[in-house]
């Protein structure tokens, strides 16, 4: 998936739609299935984890979330394609307590058009309270 193709528009909208209805639905396959098999998120909140271990782990701390799209970007590097999006995360805790954030997700693509990494970059500090007590008393 080269960055000049005439189909990378569409691409990219169908992987950034998908991925954030999938985070909305919590369904940890459907978003998964986005990555490669060996793919990699890096979370500022959870750390550097494998996708398949990440997400199951995020919707277990995840009562419900509402993603509202603000853009996306779209760029290369050494031939890779680099797919930026920008949106407004209204992550409900599993304890039931808000935690919204704005938050862009820098993926980068193998050739295939799946995640191999997922950046994801936010500032934490409005949230770690509410979140660490989650972890903490959520068990």
């Amino acid at each position: 998936m080269a960055v000049h193709d005439d189909g990378i528009r569409a691409d990219v909208d169908h992987l950034v739609n998908e991925y954030l209805a999938s985070l909305e639905a919590a369904d940890a396959d459907r978003v998964i299935a986005l990555f490669t098999p060996d793919g990699i998120v890096e979370s500022p909140l959870y750390g550097t984890m494998p996708a398949a271990e990440f997400y199951p782990v995020l919707f277990a701390d995840t009562a419900s979330s509402r993603l509202t799209l603000r853009t996306t970007m779209t760029g290369s590097t050494e031939g890779r394609t680099i797919v930026s999006f920008w949106f407004d995360f209204d992550w409900i805790l599993s304890t039931g307590k808000p935690a919204p954030f704005t938050v862009v997700d820098v993926a980068e693509l193998n050739e295939a058009g799946l995640v191999e990494r997922l950046h994801i970059v936010y500032d934490t500090h409005p949230i770690r309270d509410a979140f660490n007590a989650a972890r903490v008393g959520g068990d």
